[in-house]
């Protein structure tokens, strides 16, 4: 019969945790948020293509479709929307360069919006990655460790 491992030990740490984790996590969202708020602000109400709004305010309803997937912490998610958000970064370069302002600076915003949703998904993904590779380690590692001999 073998004996528990004692709390104390070092082969018995509990998966790491990881704030980068977390915080890239709802920088993530918070940016989705923001491109949402600002796709619907500036084609309906700061700097339509039309007076009275135009039908470009559609383009946020592809980003709602990412955001239980990010708010629920899946990996695949964070992986797909790191592909998507080029789609908008490309809408955001291509206005910034030929629209007038205020659209211009709209559009330079849904750019940085952009590069800071795709850098907190891919760092996101590179920890999550990284302490799955360091809890498999553990688990290996504690694995391989022979049981205490117990005491008579």
């Amino acid at each position: 019969m073998t004996t528990p491992r004692a709390a104390s030990s070092p082969y018995s740490a509990p998966p790491p945790t990881d704030s980068g984790v977390a915080t890239t996590r709802w920088v993530a969202t918070g940016s989705v948020l923001a491109l949402i708020v600002l796709c619907l602000a500036w084609e309906l109400v700061l700097a339509p293509v039309r007076p009275g709004g135009s039908w470009l305010a559609l383009k946020a309803l592809p980003l709602c479709i990412p955001l239980a997937g990010l708010l629920k912490n899946r990996m695949y998610t964070y992986r797909w929307v790191s592909l998507v958000v080029w789609l908008y970064f490309i809408e955001g370069v291509v206005r910034g360069w030929g629209d007038k302002p205020p659209s211009q600076w709209l559009a330079w915003a849904e750019t940085a919006l952009c590069i800071t949703l795709f850098v907190a998904c891919t760092l996101h993904v590179r920890l999550r990655q990284r302490n799955a590779k360091t809890t498999a380690a553990v688990a290996a590692t504690a694995a391989a460790i022979p049981p205490a001999p117990l005491q008579p």
